[in-house]
């Protein structure tokens, strides 16, 4: 056996002595309380038979009685009550003697299947909890006294260099010691051309929206130069239209560094006690002051609760749901936010009467850049969804969506 095998027998063997000590020890304390207990309650119910009350004064003794030869052949229980003629003495020998009986019997039933059930039962437990760090140490051991020499060193570099940049390219290593190696190199590279694939797609996709906003404000720019010293209506139509763009580019330029940040770890949530019905009822209130055009009602579910959340970053999720759906609401419909409670877990809720999604749209609806085909006539950078959804990820969230197309989208941010 392995040394690593050899710790990993140590440390079962300690945790189960650890635990059986422990349960044996509250075997022993728990039937020592047994036998202090109902002796005590026994007595009280003979004074309260016999006397009729229970006092703190009562006078009480316990008296042995002796044959010649010193053996105990009576025991009786003696109490008065104070300033009463009122007494008992009671023989109580047999009922400790069966009682004496009872705590015994009681101590080794539950030794007999402390040992006989709970023991093994544990150890299979601790077997399988333990089952991984045996197979670990069994596969460590096999690494140690594989024969690992020059030659397969430079197998694996060779199997590396000669690497097709074909995408779905793996290295074979054509050796039976070196499976788990030639699987985990191509795990690894699986990961990442997925990972470079994603990286791709996320630069091509932002420097399409970026192109637009750039060709605009050249194209402004050029018309300043040519026209606007002396037009003042294009000066005008030029400066708008650049404040616009770069508005619009500042936004998409926040969005991506918030993601960036994100992916890179670099955003950390700031929790604390957060009401939702507080939180729901300020994106409300917001609402309701920035946009005139919509109707906003808000129905409070969750009066006491209290949750730990970032409430900066969850309001900003709640946000992004506000603002899309006053974006595909027609003006004068309403838009209903809510909070509940789903199976224990509250929740967020934001409800339109807008366009709707497509069921098969809503599969794709959180990935970056993505835009359904309904909604591209709709101004909009295509990440403020996926923010939302890494914000919800972080609080261990999840989203519930429910869509009709031309009926309106419910979604649901449950905690």
């Amino acid at each position: 056996m392995s040394s690593d095998q050899n710790k990993t027998t140590s440390i079962r063997r300690r945790l189960a002595g650890e635990w059986s000590g422990r349960k044996l020890g509250g075997i022993v304390s728990s039937t020592l309380l047994f036998l202090l207990l109902v002796p005590l309650l026994f007595l009280a119910s003979l004074e309260l038979r016999e006397l009729g009350s229970l006092s703190l004064k009562t006078e009480r003794r316990i008296e042995t009685e002796r044959d010649a030869d010193g053996k105990i052949n009576g025991l009786f229980y003696s109490a008065k009550l104070p300033d009463t003629e009122q007494s008992l003495r009671e023989q109580i020998l047999p009922q400790v003697q069966i009682f004496g009986i009872l705590c015994g019997g009681l101590f080794l039933l539950r030794i007999v299947v402390f040992f006989g059930i709970s023991l093994p039962a544990h150890n299979r437990k601790l077997e399988e909890i333990l089952s991984p760090l045996d197979e670990l140490a069994r596969k460590a051991d096999a690494l140690s006294r594989m024969e690992f020499g020059e030659n397969k060193y430079q197998r694996i570099e060779d199997a590396i260099s000669q690497l097709e940049t074909d995408e779905e390219a793996r290295i074979s290593l054509g050796d039976r010691d070196l499976l788990g190696i030639e699987a985990a190199i191509n795990n690894l590279l699986v990961r990442i051309r997925e990972s470079n694939r994603q990286q791709a797609r996320f630069v091509n996709d932002a420097s399409h929206e970026l192109r637009t906003p750039i060709a605009v404000i050249s194209g402004y720019a050029d018309m300043l130069s040519r026209w606007g010293k002396n037009d003042e209506k294009v000066l005008e139509e030029s400066i708008a239209a650049i404040r616009t763009e770069s508005a619009r580019m500042q936004h998409l330029v926040e969005q991506l560094l918030f993601l960036a940040r994100g992916d890179a770890g670099r955003t950390q949530l700031q929790k604390e006690p957060v009401r939702p019905d507080d939180l729901m009822r300020e994106a409300y209130e917001e609402s309701v002051m920035i946009d005139e055009k919509h109707i906003y009602r808000f129905a409070p579910g969750l009066p006491d609760k209290e949750i730990q959340a970032d409430p900066g970053l969850l309001k900003q999720a709640v946000r992004i749901l506000l603002d899309n759906a006053a974006k595909y609401t027609k003006e004068g419909d309403e838009i209903l936010l809510s909070t509940g409670e789903k199976e224990g877990r509250p929740y967020l809720q934001v409800q339109d009467a807008g366009i709707g999604m497509a069921e098969a749209n809503i599969p794709h609806m959180f990935e970056r850049f993505y835009r359904a085909d309904e909604a591209r006539s709709f101004e909009g950078t295509g990440l403020g969804l996926a923010i939302a959804k890494w914000i919800v990820d972080k609080h261990g969230g999840y989203f519930e969506i429910t869509s009709r197309e031309d009926l309106g989208t419910r979604i649901r941010i449950v905690l």
